[in-house]
């Protein structure tokens, strides 16, 4: 679904058609938000570790889990540079389509059997996710999937050749965004604007990590959470957990 807005109120039309996508996330993909939460309370209380991957734009998906406060501290995010947009935006694009490179990531970062590894990817349709998700596989770890259907299934989806995240992940969360990701038509502009993949993202993770501290507490199990360094008593608190402070 998309929006078309005038030059006023274009704004609005991409909170409401957020909005939307939220409710929709809310009532179509809770039960799989519930199967993502289980696994990782299974993880962190069997003494496994928690693993998040992205590229490009999504690899903020993976630093929003990681080092945060009101998060979990079980968070291993595994960041390539090559792979992010700071350095080099085409460069990223020509690595997450490199086959062969998630090996060589997950071998030297390292995953093993019991772990989960969350994968996030709007297209779910780059060499390096889908290679990613058969590596750690390989390893005995389990995939939860963050993605668009709607993008993954078009006949507008650039081909790879190789199987989508969506048909390689154990557990699939539908981002709901729209094919391309941007969500809102304006007259007079030639492409649509509004990506939503990333707020849209971002709530599902932060769900799937509130829904597991709550499973813990249910088994006796204390999660560790990073508190805010903007709190008096936040460098104490995080200092238990890691060097450094949770932003």
């Amino acid at each position: 679904m998309t929006q078309a807005a005038s030059m006023t109120d274009a704004g609005i039309l991409y909170l409401d058609r957020v909005e939307e996508i939220l409710d929709d996330v809310r009532r179509t993909q809770w039960p799989r938000i519930r199967q993502a939460a289980a696994l990782v309370a299974e993880a962190i209380a069997g003494g496994h570790e928690v693993h998040a991957f992205g590229t490009g734009h999504s690899h903020m998906l993976a630093e929003e889990l990681f080092y945060r406060a009101g998060g979990l501290v079980r968070v291993r995010p595994l960041l390539f540079e090559g792979l992010m947009l700071h350095a080099s935006a085409p460069l990223s694009t020509a690595l997450e389509r490199l086959p062969g490179l998630a090996d060589a990531l997950v071998a030297d970062h390292g995953v093993h059997a019991g772990d989960v590894v969350i994968v996030a990817s709007n297209s779910g349709g780059n060499a390096v996710t889908t290679e990613l998700v058969r590596s750690v596989h390989e390893r005995g770890a389990v995939v939860i999937a963050v993605t668009s259907i709607a993008h993954a299934t078009s006949e507008a989806a650039r081909d790879s050749g190789l199987p989508r995240l969506h048909e390689a992940a154990d557990i699939v969360i539908d981002n709901g965004g729209a094919v391309g990701d941007a969500a809102v038509d304006i007259p007079g502009v030639p492409r649509r604007v509004g990506p939503t993949s990333t707020v849209a993202g971002a709530a599902i993770l932060n769900a799937v990590v509130v829904q597991t501290a709550g499973l813990l507490a249910d088994r006796g199990v204390v999660p560790e959470i990073y508190a805010s360094s903007n709190t008096r008593e936040g460098d104490a608190i995080n200092a238990g957990f890691a060097p450094g402070a949770a932003a």
